[in-house]
């Protein structure tokens, strides 16, 4: 670990020079790619050096220690003893987790689609909650979201809703959310007070950055063209703007209806279907791995139950790491970042116990 630390800390240096040098900086390209390594690497360098200070501190405590006569300067070498072993451990630890690999989608924004489940309209009821929850944790994090399709229900719920969510680590914020959500609760309309259980499916899907090697040959694709509908404005239902395309060899079938022109939504639908792709490239790689080390908590397969919503208890309890906590409300008005937090932790205690470094 500390001869691939060197290395970094040495790369970092040439780095920092490389970013100033003026022929570097005359080359847009390079320059914003070396900025980006630098990015990346300074969090382990700056970690590497509190280390490398701790161990100095702690050598000089002892020295005192062994050497001084001193009552008041050995008591005071004696505290930092104490406080560089502690600042020791916490460096190394924090190490090896900055050290693990990077998800190489992890800055990426997402394609987020959540779409009704078992429960009829109860279910639908909580696809718009979640789609709420969602957009609510997004404008807490500074991310923008972006609604490109929508599927409606008379009630004011979504069958199926199809969203961005724009910002530097927005798949690593959201990953872990792909899979089954479970709500518990009394519907409005249940007379005798009978707790109904809905289910609704959340993907989240890095969005294929425009460098991403994605063939996509325009006779594969049919593209159909026709009125939007819900929310828009006064062109709704008015223009053919709305834009589904096909892919027929994989069967996947896109759509937007949020711009105004169908031009836009045919742009929009097509960055969609792009990210689809990426992400059945994605799993393929993903499988081809899986049997040489997989992840307690994974980027969730969409079909595996993650996370229960539970109204009469007030509690959100999460499967995958067994954590429950009793703040239904607040969740659902966006503060997910407590269980955020505890499933990147528990995905990186997984992978530092399997030796991912």
């Amino acid at each position: 670990m500390f001869d691939k630390l060197d290395f970094i800390e040495g790369r970092y240096d040439e780095l920092n020079k490389s970013v100033s040098d003026p022929e570097v900086i005359a080359d847009n390209a390079l320059w914003s790619k070396l900025c980006k390594e630098l990015s990346d690497i300074t969090p382990i360098v700056e970690e590497y050096k509190r280390y490398k200070q701790a161990k100095e501190d702690l050598a000089e405590a002892k020295e005192i220690l062994s050497g001084s006569s001193d009552k008041d300067l050995k008591e005071l070498a004696e505290l930092t003893l104490s406080e560089s072993k502690s600042a020791i451990e916490e460096a190394e630890n924090n190490l090896k987790i900055l050290l693990l690999p990077r998800d190489p989608n992890d800055d990426k924004n997402v394609i987020m689609e959540i779409r009704a489940g078992a429960g009829g309209d109860e279910a639908a009821l909580f696809a718009y909650v979640l789609y709420r929850m969602y957009s609510m944790y997004a404008e807490s994090n500074r991310f923008k979201t972006e609604l490109l399709d929508c599927n409606e229900t008379g009630l004011g719920g979504f069958k199926e809703v199809v969203f961005q969510v724009s910002g530097k680590g927005a798949y690593s914020k959201l990953k872990f959310e792909s899979g089954v959500h479970r709500v518990q609760r009394v519907p409005d309309t249940e007379s005798s007070g009978r707790i109904h259980t809905s289910t609704v499916t959340v993907a989240v899907l890095p969005e294929a950055d425009d460098d991403v090697d994605i063939e996509i040959n325009p006779s594969d694709l049919r593209i159909d063209v026709y009125r939007a509908s819900g929310a828009g404005g006064q062109h709704v239902n008015k223009t053919e703007s709305a834009v589904r395309i096909t892919h027929m060899p994989t069967g996947i079938v896109v759509a937007c209806q949020s711009e105004r022109s169908q031009h836009q939504n045919k742009d929009a639908a097509m960055k969609v279907l792009k990210t689809k792709l990426y992400e059945e490239q994605e799993r393929k790689k993903f499988e081809e791995l899986a049997s040489e080390r997989k992840s307690q908590v994974g980027t969730g397969d969409r079909s595996e139950r993650i996370r229960t919503y539970n109204y009469p208890q007030g509690r959100v309890t999460d499967h995958r790491i067994g954590l429950t906590l009793h703040k239904l409300e607040q969740i659902l008005n966006g503060d997910i970042t407590e269980l955020i937090e505890a499933l990147t932790a528990a995905d990186q205690s997984e992978k530092l116990k399997n030796n991912e470094l």
